[in-house]
């Protein structure tokens, strides 16, 4: 969600809150279908498709629902087809944020996704409207338990990272979306398992949020990912830790 450690704290923590497996499942099996769908059900020719099943394997998805997925993906077995949308807006302290949605009915979902950020202090904006403060890359976070920062520099050296953060929380890395496949492929090779690898939207710039908007700016990510058809949610707000600390205790 935010930029840097700040993103990945929220975003584990929000996993975490997420232990309804069942909906985890859900979001990862539709990115799953999607994948084969678009590149074909070869995950070894199709790099979206491999990353896809190694979120789901990593988040002990059954190997079934997985096989499934992919065959009503390549059209082997019936089922619903899933149209990609990003949706576009501002949230409490003009927060900008992007709506990643995988939808079967796209009415539905705008209808949704616009009731929440009008019933949390948010507008629904127009295409464009704030894409251009976020640039998309690889990002990978690791337990800095994994190995220390020496190791982890020589690392990320190895790899070919853009950027890393080693200052607060998980170790960071940033890359080159044409990058993230070969990263993760090294990283598993490599026996390292990291607690975020995801192609990201990270911010530009950040607004930093006090301890009364970042409640009110977290009910409505919230809010948009619990919705069924919402993927992800991309939103370029920082908070101090302490703050963060307080959120994620409350």
């Amino acid at each position: 969600m935010a930029g840097h450690s700040k993103w990945s704290t929220i975003k584990r923590k929000k996993a975490a809150v997420d232990a309804k497996r069942g909906k985890v499942f859900t979001k990862i099996l539709r990115e799953v279908t999607i994948a084969a769908r678009i590149g074909g059900g070869d995950p070894d020719g199709n790099p979206r498709l491999r990353s896809a099943i190694q979120e789901a394997r990593t988040n002990n998805v059954p190997s079934d629902n997985i096989e499934r997925a992919v065959k009503k993906g390549t059209g082997e077995l019936e089922g619903a087809v899933y149209e990609e949308v990003t949706y576009e807006g501002y949230g409490p302290s003009g927060v900008a944020m992007l709506v990643e949605v995988a939808t079967d009915n796209r009415n539905r979902t705008v209808g949704e996704v616009r009731h929440q950020f009008s019933k949390h202090g948010g507008n629904l904006g127009e295409n464009g409207c704030v894409s251009y403060l976020f640039d998309q890359r690889g990002y990978f976070a690791i337990d800095p338990g994994t190995l220390d920062e020496e190791a982890f520099m020589e690392l990320a050296l190895d790899l070919g990272a853009d950027d890393i953060a080693t200052d607060k929380g998980p170790y960071e890395i940033f890359a080159a979306v044409g990058d993230y496949s070969a990263i993760r492929d090294q990283l598993e090779a490599k026996g390292i398992a990291p607690d975020v690898a995801q192609l990201a939207m990270i911010p530009q710039t950040t607004v930093e949020l006090d301890a009364d908007s970042l409640s009110k700016v977290m009910r409505l990510v919230e809010g948009l990912e619990d919705l069924d058809d919402v993927q992800n949610v991309w939103a370029n707000f920082e908070a101090d830790d302490a703050l963060l600390d307080a959120y994620e205790a409350g």
